[in-house]
């Protein structure tokens, strides 16, 4: 899952590259994409910001209310949802600098950026996680241990560790600039010299690799697996295992894919593996990088859905939440808790059985 580059977003949707022309004229291309680059993107980042804060704000509550029945899949999902809010807080800035500009100065443009780069590969890593946690809890039937709990702590320690140390180098080169061509400030990487375009495709490359594809591997392996075992196990709750599983991947697929796509086609023009034949083709490659930049952005809002709403055991944890805190009456959450409470250990107790038959 790469990180959501909105700098290099307004780079292409504000400015005219000198370095891409237009066969005929033999002038500047224009780049400029219109109704993706103020009103449009701030009622965007609005929206997203009230959807993922709302669905992300209930995960953390109703994982925290947990106290015995707290899962391994509980902590990666509590701390996927962190990630989630983490990345959601800032949408609100960068709603204000799609319409006005950046206009907080270079501190907050640094913190942000650091925040923004950190929970993306953060969300990313624990995806994967929660795959691996996933395949062995069907697939191994491990037990949950308390060394395994313990390494489960570990495990999201290492996560954020890495992903603030991969935020760094963002973090560290930008600044807020005045565009001139812009016509306002931007929160942007401040590079200069012959090196600023090497360095920034270095960037992406990592992005592409660490923060996406072989977390994709990763999340393609235990997941297929996964599906294989429920398969050929015959229980109760296989299909409906199956559907979230699938739904999970689906979801990641196709929020991500089309846009790292869409940023590794601009990575190798600029690099002149592919050459741009005019301006036209250019102008489709910022249109189709305007929209699937949008629908990355809609992953941190539908996660709360994917991993947990659908989920009945976190719909109970929910009701039983509300009713503790006199939010519900006891009648209404009997009616509307369901029978029984899913969870890795009953999947696994079921397959147990469903293997020994």
């Amino acid at each position: 899952m790469e990180g959501l580059d909105l700098n290099y977003f307004y780079s292409l949707l504000n400015y005219t590259y000198p370095d891409y022309y237009d066969n005929e004229t033999s002038a500047p291309c224009n780049e400029t994409v219109p109704g993706f680059n103020s009103l449009g993107l701030t009622i965007t980042y609005i929206i997203v910001f009230v959807l993922s804060f709302v669905g992300n704000g209930v995960v953390v509550y109703v994982v925290c209310f947990m106290k015995k029945g707290r899962a391994s899949t509980d902590t990666y999902l509590m701390h996927l949802a962190i990630a989630d809010l983490l990345f959601t807080l800032t949408l609100p800035f960068w709603a204000v600098d799609a319409y006005y500009g950046w206009i907080f100065g270079t501190f907050p443009c640094k913190l942000l950026s650091g925040f923004q780069e950190a929970s993306v590969y953060s969300g990313v890593f624990l995806l994967a996680c929660i795959s691996v946690d996933r395949h062995f809890a069907i697939v191994r039937a491990t037990r949950a241990m308390s060394s395994y709990r313990t390494l489960v702590k570990v495990v999201c320690c290492i996560v954020w560790s890495v992903a603030g140390l991969l935020s760094l180098p963002v973090a560290i080169h930008r600044e807020s600039l005045h565009a001139a061509d812009y016509g306002r400030y931007i929160c942007y990487e401040n590079l200069t010299g012959e090196s600023s375009d090497q360095w920034r495709v270095g960037v992406r490359i990592v992005r592409h690799t660490v923060g996406f594809f072989l977390p994709l591997l990763v999340m393609a392996f235990c997941y297929g697996w996964t599906v294989l075992t429920l398969c050929r196990a015959q229980n109760q709750q296989k299909h409906k295992a199956m559907r979230v599983i699938l739904a999970v991947v689906v979801a990641f697929v196709l929020c991500w894919l089309p846009y790292n796509i869409t940023i590794l086609i601009d990575t190798l023009m600029k690099g002149g593996s592919l050459k741009v034949e005019s301006c036209e083709t250019r102008y489709r490659v910022v249109a189709i990088f305007s929209v699937t930049q949008v629908l990355a952005f809609m992953h941190c809002a539908v996660n709360p859905v994917l991993y947990a709403f659908i989920g009945e055991k976190f719909r109970n944890e929910l009701l039983s939440a509300l009713y503790k805190h006199g939010l519900i009456s006891k009648r209404l959450q009997m009616a509307y808790r369901t029978g029984s409470v899913n969870s890795a250990g009953s999947i696994r107790s079921r397959l147990t059985s469903a293997s020994t038959n």
